[in-house]
């Protein structure tokens, strides 16, 4: 009846534990418990047969001392089977057929020197050629299955490490108002723990899949076993068959109780026993996509603009190259390669930290900004350069974007209009700076104006008199006689200007200054 029940239904299997759920980054199971359980199922084979073999060597012994040593084959399976758990106690598997070993050796008697030598010679064989076929599927899901599980746990571990480090960088972003490390960026952890998840999720779909290959010839291989132990126990028949017919009838008894077990009776109750340690093949395999873990979504984590741009090589003939850039809520301008999280680890190729540089205009589809590499760590920073970088975008709307975006975060603003699109000032070849560059203004203004300006800007204070000689040096070296009619050097300094426009005309007077403008019409 139980043999009936169990093949009439599918093999059932846990929904949960040993197999893998879609929504953890790191499930809580055990990947070694499969296999554990597997190893202790071939141990308990392994002792069956043991039980066995040591059955029918003292059964060759009793066969020479008679009564005697009967006792001594009693004793060989009067203890409980070890992982006696693993089989189905009710009649009609192997636990039923050791009961019915004890019950019918009791009364054997008496044995022949024949059935001895052939207990010797046909019997045995068999069993030790099945205990070594079980030690060598041992080996087998030892090296193979066995070490896959330590794998996953190692990858698991690692895994676990950067998720709790994205929380902790994640809760001192939102505490110390974004000022971070660019190693330590949400982004740049979360895109980590991507490229660790994906190769954890390699080894447990590796893993899954040798144990399943490992689970599903344990049935045929405990078929094979069970098959075995029919074929010796029928050679052993076949031995004791000369015996009295009370012998007879005891060992017939014996060796139907073991064939009436199914091949598949002990498996099929060993899965509904462990349906929730043992691997159910229609849960299909792990996706990253479906994967979800803490701080996932979390806003540090989602880049404000990110696409492709091309830098200007630092050396003049290698011109402009492609790479993938992200401006980050960190207030990091990062370089990579690519946007591929699981090639390999997306550690950038150069980080700036935007409030540290200074943005230059934009031209077009171009833009610069100078700054130091701030992917090196705090050392490596300090020591770090201050370059001039030249972006361009795929069009001038592009290009406008991300230069908006790079100075709202770096704290500069946006500015409306041209600028000069080189953040570093003009000098001239002997160091000196020079004067800054101004923009043209818009409304021009007309020659006499300039000049109107020019000497208002340039016409120096009115020469006090009180207190000097009779007779003075003035400008020009023109006498300055106070209340006098003629014309003072200060008067013909005064007609100078006027008639030149801009500047002074003596030969004595300082040279102009260059100003062309009136003050606010720069």
């Amino acid at each position: 009846m139980a043999s009936t029940q169990h093949g009439g239904q599918g093999l059932p299997y846990r929904n949960t534990g040993g197999s893998l759920s879609d929504d953890e980054a790191v499930p809580d199971t055990d990947p070694s418990d499969t296999s554990s359980l597997l190893l202790e199922r071939l141990q308990a084979y392994k002792h069956a047969v043991g039980y066995l073999e040591n059955y029918i060597t003292e059964t060759d012994k009793v066969e020479k001392a008679h009564a005697k040593e009967y006792e001594k084959i009693l004793k060989t399976v009067s203890s409980p089977l070890k992982e006696g758990h693993h089989f189905d106690q009710s009649l009609g598997g192997i636990a039923g057929f050791f009961e019915s070993i004890r019950s019918n050796t009791q009364g054997i008697a008496n044995s022949h020197l024949e059935t001895e030598k052939n207990l010797k010679g046909s019997v045995l064989p068999i069993l030790e050629r099945l205990h070594s076929e079980i030690k060598n599927k041992n080996k087998e899901l030892t090296k193979g299955a066995a070490k896959g599980s330590k794998e996953v746990d190692k990858a698991r571990n690692t895994t676990q490490k950067h998720i709790e480090l994205l929380g902790q960088h994640s809760a001192a972003f939102a505490s110390s108002g974004g000022k971070i490390e660019a190693s330590n960026d949400p982004y740049i952890l979360q895109r980590g723990i991507n490229h660790r998840l994906n190769y954890q999720v390699l080894e447990e779909n590796n893993n899954r899949n040798d144990l399943l290959a490992v689970q599903d010839s344990f049935m045929q291989f405990e078929a094979h076993v069970i098959q075995t132990m029919q074929q010796a126990m029928s050679a052993f028949l076949q031995c004791v068959s000369g015996q009295s017919e009370r012998q007879k009838a005891m060992y017939s008894d014996i060796i139907s109780t073991a064939q009436r077990i199914p091949p598949d009776f002990e498996f099929k109750g060993f899965v509904h026993r462990n349906s929730n340690t043992l691997i159910d093949p229609s849960v299909p395999k792990r996706s990253l996509s479906n994967i979800s873990y803490p701080n996932q979504n979390h806003s540090s984590t989602r880049p404000l603009i990110a696409g492709s741009l091309e830098r200007k090589s630092r050396a003049a003939l290698k011109g402009y190259s492609a790479g993938y850039y992200v401006v980050t809520p960190a207030k990091y301008l990062h370089e990579f390669k690519d946007n591929d999280d699981y090639k390999k680890d997306p550690v950038p190729e150069l980080s700036l930290y935007l409030p540290d540089c200074i943005i230059g205009g934009i031209d077009g589809e171009k833009f610069n900004v100078k700054g130091k590499d701030a992917s090196k760590g705090k050392v490596g920073s300090k020591l770090a350069m201050s370059h001039e970088l030249a972006f361009r975008a795929k069009s001038p709307a592009d290009a406008e974007k991300w230069w908006t975006t790079i100075r709202e975060e770096s704290g500069q603003g946006a500015v409306g209009g041209s600028i000069p699109s080189s953040p570093v000032e003009s000098r001239t070849v002997s160091g000196q700076q020079a004067p800054p560059q101004y923009q043209e203004a818009k409304q021009p203004q007309s020659q006499d104006t300039r000049q109107q300006a020019s000497m208002q800007t340039q016409q120096p204070a009115p020469v006090q008199t009180q207190g000097l000689p009779q007779q003075a040096i003035g400008y020009q070296g023109a006498s300055i006689t106070p209340g006098a009619g003629t014309v003072s050097g200060y008067d013909q300094m005064n007609r100078e200007v006027k008639s030149a426009g801009t500047g002074y005309s003596s030969a004595n007077a300082d040279p102009r200054s260059g100003v062309e403008r009136a003050p606010g019409q720069y």
